[in-house]
């Protein structure tokens, strides 16, 4: 009952003209980022984040989720009508979603996607409305070798559970943690890595960083490529929204398990592109007509999109709970609290009801709202990619550069930003991924300040990582994340061959 008092209240904090205001204009634009090759979600936070220096923190976190859940709900719709995925988690809906608009079904593809995209996010937000308090609560007990914990927890499960080679996960996250560490150390007051440059003594930004590595990275990536929109026209009326919500309840099952496999990643910090894979491979595996996936089947749209908004969704979880990140645009969010002067952590429950309850009823109503807008607005957002993008790259790039220059306003930032954005675009040409360096840019001094103050305490002794039943347990589940890679293929050798297995390997006569 208290949880749900205190969401009641943050009903009627959301629901003032001005943050209502701010919720619409927060998801349109969202959805306008989402539509955007080279843009996304961290970058449109990222972008944007400048201008809510001057508003109340509540009213900010407010406009930049509900640019999230726009930046969600718009990524399908470059997907499925043009075939190039606005977003990283929107890959996994081109497979079904534009073999369905080229048959004369975009309509109907779109709004299953849509559709999906809010119950996956809307069953994420349950459940950040009841486990968040119980966290933060539990997380009361935390000290400073449990926090040390619990981010080489978020270090070590990117490392073992991410996608891709462990080694460039690594690699990016010891380059995000040598920036972090330049600048001035916090404990003995010394200058790190500045090489004699003052303008260095406050380090990287981090929302410098993010600005060129996410926004002019993938605009570089976007120009190189030359991408020539062309695509499906669509139109969305009330025949097609109810032909298709009267069959979406058949796929109950793919639902529910594509939202659990959504809040799984979420909270653990695989993301939402790895969920959206995952839950389209595992609804192809066990649909009746996995056979006809790729053809256009309605629930290769709906699976992987459901997926996506519960993990975008969920991973806000434990950035309110723990302050630990579990997304690229909730480290731009958990470092936006830090500049509004907000401490995430359990404590925020206590001193910022307010705005924790506030943000949780933003969830509600923008994924609401987020969805009438989309159903009603497609032919409009679809038509922007008519633009060239010859003119829309240009106007992206003064839009990073405006929102670098604003952050100190210092023409020191546009150059780093630039060189961000340079290494982004050679990051993903060699495949390296970006969010394990952002993550460590954004939490590697809290990680070692946590570190030093546990060896302090402890006199030198790591011992104290493993000295009670909380702290052994974060590190031994840690430590079995980073070498679980190592783990798997140890179990796959010792597993006994099935018997196809054996029938592959007969010689054939």
């Amino acid at each position: 009952m208290d949880e749900l008092n205190a969401l009641f209240h943050g009903f009627a904090v959301v629901l003032t003209p001005m943050n209502t205001l701010l919720m619409v204009v927060g998801i349109v634009l969202g959805v306008l980022i989402g539509v955007l090759p080279g843009l996304g979600g961290a970058n449109g936070v990222a972008i944007l984040l400048p201008l809510t220096f001057t508003m109340t923190p509540t009213s900010a976190i407010i406009m930049l989720s509900c640019i999230y859940w726009g930046a969600l709900f718009g990524g399908a719709i470059t997907s499925i009508l043009f075939n190039i995925p606005g977003e990283p988690w929107s890959v996994a809906t081109t497979f079904d979603g534009y073999p369905m608009a080229q048959q004369g079904r975009a309509g109907e593809a779109l709004t299953a996607a849509f559709t999906s995209s809010f119950i996956g996010a809307f069953v994420a937000v349950v459940m950040i409305t009841f486990m968040a308090p119980l966290v933060a609560k539990f997380a009361l007990k935390f000290g400073p070798p449990e926090f040390f914990a619990v981010y080489l927890l978020t270090f070590c499960s990117f490392v073992g559970m991410g996608k891709g080679s462990p080694f460039k996960i690594l690699a990016s996250m010891t380059i995000g943690f040598a920036l972090a560490s330049v600048g001035m150390d916090t404990v003995t007051g010394q200058l790190r890595l500045t090489f004699g440059w003052l303008e260095l003594m406050r380090g990287f930004d981090f929302l410098i960083a993010v600005i060129g590595l996410f926004g002019i990275g993938e605009i570089l990536l976007s120009m190189e490529e030359g991408l020539a929109f062309s695509g499906k026209h669509a139109k969305i009326d009330s025949k097609i929204v109810l032909a298709t919500w009267k069959k979406l309840p058949q796929y109950w099952v793919t639902s529910i398990r594509s939202s659990l496999v959504g809040i799984w990643m979420g909270i653990t910090p695989g993301g939402a592109t790895p969920a959206s894979f995952m839950s389209y491979g595992l609804a192809k595996k066990m649909s009746k007509t996995g056979h006809k996936f790729g053809t256009g089947e309605l629930e290769g749209v709906i699976a992987p999109e459901t997926a996506a908004h519960a993990a975008g969704t969920s991973a806000l979880l434990p950035m309110l709970a723990l302050g630990i990140p579990g997304s690229p645009t909730a480290a731009v969010l958990l470092g936006g609290l830090l500049i509004w002067g907000l401490q995430p952590g359990p404590l925020l429950f206590v001193e910022q009801k307010d705005f924790v309850w506030g943000l949780i009823a933003s969830m509600y109503l923008g994924n609401l709202v987020g969805l009438i807008v989309v159903l009603t607005t497609v032919p409009l957002f679809a038509s922007i990619l008519r633009i060239p993008f010859s003119i829309i790259a240009p106007v992206i790039i003064v839009i990073c550069a405006i929102g670098a220059y604003t952050v100190h306003n210092a023409m020191l930032d546009i150059w780093f930003m630039l060189l961000f954005g340079i290494a982004g675009y050679l990051f993903k040409k060699l495949d390296y991924p970006l969010a394990p360096l952002v993550l460590a840019l954004v939490l590697g001094d809290k990680a070692e300040d946590a570190f030093r103050q546990s060896m302090l305490i402890s006199q030198g002794e790591v011992g104290v990582m493993f000295s009670n039943l909380l702290v052994g347990s974060i590190t031994s589940l840690a430590l079995i994340l980073l070498f679980w890679p190592l783990i798997s293929k140890a179990l796959d050798k010792i597993r006994p061959p099935k018997k196809d297995e054996f029938e592959a390997d007969r010689p054939v006569d």
